[in-house]
């Protein structure tokens, strides 16, 4: 099985020789991914893994373990990689026996010695040790391998100050090549080392002989010269001669050694004084430490220096002791005022903090110094807070700050930390707003780069207050050893009664995170009496939806790092509210601002007509909730611990109202563009999709648009808003978790279709009405009287002239939208049916030729319109000719029959758009 990665290679090893736990610096190529992918590492055939440290995949730092080799490979292994392969070596070294007094180049530690005096091991003065050449002739060193000496002499050893001190092993191994008389010289050497030992008490003989021979000599003739009187005036005179003489003798003593011995006195004294210097320097020096200690900032030092005083001298009753304690005192309380100090001060990290806390504790400082820092940290994150606040509100009327732009047409998921300065695009619309420039960028609203850079204040403060609260909850404070247990148990019972008080401070922290940023974006959800502490902000306009939803993310981000920290959900319940009023916030100002932007859209209608007589404005409008929806999915999505925004029932009526409002927004723009009068449509950019047919040309004669034609595109508009777009719009309403859906459809619909029906009534009387009101002047023209007629010829040029507006209508509505002919056409032929037929019904009486012209008209029309006919219009043809008297005769239905006939071929041509293969093509 091939292996992921190359076996390691050692290429280097630095130094490449030296004694046992020699520190060495590995080099080489695939030494493993990381310090678990390590799983061997061996020198000289000896296992130096547990020392092994891994650096790099090329470079280890290990120590070298005793091996038995004097030279081999480096091997390491790992998971990855296998087992490696070495280019170079590694020479151990035999460490050698350096003297006391030989030079070195490292520290040698101290060797022991046996005292037989005293019977325990003891340090061996330097003064007091052999010299380390002790022949006194040079030394020349053998080539013998030290493991054949070793199994010559075993258990004995080359050192002159052991016990097992073997002088031929230090004869083969220092002087195997040297001379008998070299060695001769060495004898006497040690002969003449020997005699010294009794040359002190010589000297010190040989030195009072004198005087110890003038002594014995007085005192032998004072014993001769009282032997030889025997009397007792002799023994009485001689007895106070000797006295004299010893009075004598003792006064020139002592005025002789007075001097001396004052000296001696003295000396002794000093000698005192010094030894109890000496012993116990360590007090009288303990102030002058303490003091350059403190300054150095060796707390340690100080403190263990005390704990030893105060064990040593605590209880002292000898006054000079006790005078230097007392000073050592005043110097540890002046220690104490300066680490509280110091522990009180902000900022500083939580290692400083804890370190202050440990010394404190050591230095039995009275009340409870963590329990004091961690009240100052708390006010100094809410002064903190405040100031940031303060410093933004003022900043607010200065110079502007710029800020990224949000890109709402990405995933902005900005990390914890870099998190919170992600470029982004406030871009509010893609189809229905122009292209924007690179170099297009907004100004951040003050609020937000407020809210920013409180939450990232808060988000690198809060974790290191909480982290001192839980080492001072578990004792962590205080060393860990057992003489500290007392101090953990102390530190572990305060924190249990101050549980609820540090509760208050983190919720203390939270409500005014959460009140500074509801005064900074939502001041109305503040108290009366809370605006002023938390709120200040000049609020010109309110912020954006895009920039709430930066906010939020914002906010979200901070709520994650929080609740990561393992605080209860209970202490952050407060943000997610925040959280949640935000969103909801947003979702409102988003449909706000849409519906703005959705007003706007009447500037951008160009009257540009596609295929099925639609302009632009449907997709537009279409677009615009689309993107803005697209624009709430961050704000709608629920993250862990949130709730929907649509859990309350006010905010469910409020977003549909919103939304209700949207869509009747863009009605209104329909039934205002389509109602403007003819002076206030721009047309200048008039144009017709080239595949739409234009029967007459009129719409391009003068590149302007009439009332009627702009009320035909309204119509079609609002056709296809009724079959697609609001249909599409309700889906992605639902499909964003919108609620009353069907609520906001029904409404919308219900105005839309008003709309229509207002639209198609005002076309249908711009367009019937004249049609309608030239039937009876046309009918009469010329005096004409039913009873008193001619033998119709044809049909009369009134009711070809309707048939050619008509026709005109016809056209001008196929222009724009194909689907709105058979609608208007059916309207229109109604309204001319019902007029006929009222004006049939308005004869008192027909005369023949009457009836026959009249059945004819009648009859023509009907026929011609026939594909438009609905019950409506047939109803008024029927009752038209049944005002008719019937015909009588086949004469005369012949002739109408003919007529008829006559009238169709005469008009074939403008009568083809009444054919029923136009209307099949219409439908297709």
């Amino acid at each position: 099985m091939s292996r992921a990665r190359q076996p390691p290679l050692v290429t280097g090893i630095s130094p490449n020789e030296g004694i046992s736990w020699t520190k060495v610096t590995i080099r080489g190529e695939n030494l493993g991914t990381g310090p678990t992918d390590l799983i061997g590492l061996t020198i000289c055939g000896h296992n130096c893994l547990l020392t092994a440290e891994w650096m790099s995949a090329s470079k280890i730092v290990c120590r070298v373990g005793q091996a038995k080799n004097d030279k081999g490979d480096i091997i390491v292994t790992t998971k990855s990689g296998g087992k490696g392969t070495s280019t170079v070596s590694f020479k151990l070294l035999k460490p050698e026996k350096i003297g006391i007094l030989d030079q070195s180049a490292v520290w040698v530690d101290e060797m022991n010695y046996y005292d037989m005096r005293t019977d325990r091991n003891k340090g061996i003065p330097p003064l007091s040790l052999r010299p380390a050449n002790p022949l006194g002739i040079e030394i020349d060193k053998g080539r013998f391998p030290q493991k054949d000496l070793e199994a010559l002499f075993p258990g004995m050893s080359a050192d002159f100050t052991s016990e097992n001190f073997s002088a031929a092993w230090y004869l083969i191994e220092n002087h195997s090549t040297t001379s008998f008389d070299q060695l001769k010289m060495a004898v006497v050497n040690l002969k003449k080392q020997a005699n010294k030992k009794n040359e002190g008490s010589l000297a010190y003989v040989k030195g009072g002989l004198s005087t110890f021979f003038e002594a014995q000599d007085a005192l032998s003739a004072i014993h001769q010269k009282l032997e030889a009187d025997g009397t007792e005036k002799v023994e009485g005179s001689m007895t106070q001669k000797l006295e004299n003489v010893l009075n004598r003798a003792s006064n020139t003593a002592d005025a002789l050694f007075q001097e001396v011995l004052g000296r001696k006195d003295k000396a002794d004294s000093t000698r005192n004084a010094l030894n109890v210097l000496q012993r116990f320097k360590f007090l009288f020096n303990l102030p002058l430490n303490i003091e350059r200690n403190i300054q150095k900032g060796d707390y340690d030092v100080v403190i263990n220096d005390y704990e030893k005083a105060k064990s040593l001298f605590g209880k002292t009753e000898v006054q000079v002791f006790k005078k230097y304690y007392a000073e050592v005192e005043t110097r540890i309380e002046a220690l104490r005022e300066l680490l509280l100090d110091k522990l009180l001060e902000t900022p500083s990290t939580l290692h400083d903090q804890k370190r202050y806390i440990r010394y404190l504790s050591d230095l039995h400082a009275p009340g409870d110094p963590a329990w004091q820092c961690i009240g100052a940290q708390h006010q100094w994150i809410l002064q903190l807070m405040h100031n940031c606040k303060e410093s933004y509100v003022k900043e607010q009327k200065g110079k502007d700050i710029f800020f990224p732009m949000l890109d709402l047409d990405s995933d902005v998921r900005p990390s914890p930390i870099g998190h919170l300065s992600q470029t982004a695009s406030l871009k509010r619309g893609s189809s229905f707003q122009s292209g924007r420039d690179d170099a297009w960028r907004y100004k951040a609203p003050q609020q937000v780069v407020f809210v920013e850079k409180l939450t990232k204040l808060v988000v690198s403060q809060l974790p290191n207050f909480w982290k001192l609260w839980i080492s001072y909850v578990n004792g962590s404070l205080f060393s860990e050893t057992a003489e500290k247990s007392g101090q953990m148990e102390r530190s572990k019972k305060n924190a249990r009664q101050r549980q609820n008080d540090f509760k208050k401070m983190i919720q203390e922290v939270m409500h005014s995170l959460v009140k500074l940023i509801r005064g900074a974006l939502l001041p109305f959800s503040l108290r009366e009496g809370e605006s002023r502490q938390y709120g200040g902000w000049e609020m010109k306009s309110e912020l954006s939806g895009q920039w709430l939803t930066h906010v939020i993310q914002t906010v979200r981000l901070s709520s994650e790092s929080l609740t990561a920290l393992e605080i209860p959900n209970d202490m952050l319940q407060i943000i997610q509210d925040l959280i949640l009023d935000l969103r909801v916030r947003c979702i409102i100002v988003t449909l706000q601002h849409t519906a703005e932007d959705i007003k706007r859209l009447a500037e951008k209608e160009d009257w540009v007509v596609d295929n099925e007589g639609l302009t632009s404005l449907p997709s537009q409008f279409e677009q615009c909730i689309i993107h803005s929806l697209q624009s709430l999915k961050t704000v709608l999505d629920c993250k862990p611990g949130e709730a929907s925004v649509f859990q309350q029932q006010k905010t469910q009526e409020d977003v549909c109202q919103l939304s209700i409002g949207i869509m009747q927004v863009f009605i209104d723009c329909l039934e205002q563009l389509s109602t403007k009068p003819d002076g206030d449509i721009d047309t200048a950019h008039l144009s017709v999709d080239a595949a739409s047919p234009d029967l007459f040309g009129s719409i391009h004669e003068d590149l302007s648009l009439s009332s009627e034609q702009r009320l035909l595109i309204a119509l079609s508009n609002c056709r296809y808003l009724e079959r697609h777009t609001f249909l599409n719009i309700a889906e992605h309403f639902e499909k964003h978790g919108f609620q009353a859906v069907e609520k906001i459809t029904q409404v919308s619909m219900e105005s839309l279709k008003e709309l229509d029906q207002r639209l198609f009534e005002m076309y249908i009387e711009f367009k019937a009405d004249p049609i309608v009101g030239s039937l009876e002047p046309g009918i009469y023209a010329g005096y004409f009287d039913w009873k008193d007629c001619l033998v119709p010829a044809g049909v009369r040029n009134y009711l070809k002239e309707a048939l050619v507006n008509i026709i005109a209508v016809h056209a001008e509505v196929f222009t724009i939208s194909k689907d709105l002919v058979p609608r208007v056409m059916s309207r229109v032929v109604e309204a001319v049916s019902e007029e006929l037929s009222r004006l049939m019904q308005c004869v008192s009486s027909f005369s023949k030729n009457g009836a026959l012209q009249a059945r004819l008209e009648i009859c023509a029309l009907r026929d011609t319109v026939a594909i438009y006919l609905t019950p409506e219009s047939n109803s008024s043809f029927k009752q038209a000719l049944e005002a008719l008297p019937q015909l009588s005769s086949g004469t005369d239905k012949k002739l109408l029959e003919e007529l008829l006939n006559k009238f169709k071929s005469s008009m074939h041509l403008q009568l083809t758009c009444f054919q029923a293969s136009s209307s099949a093509m219409m439908k297709t």
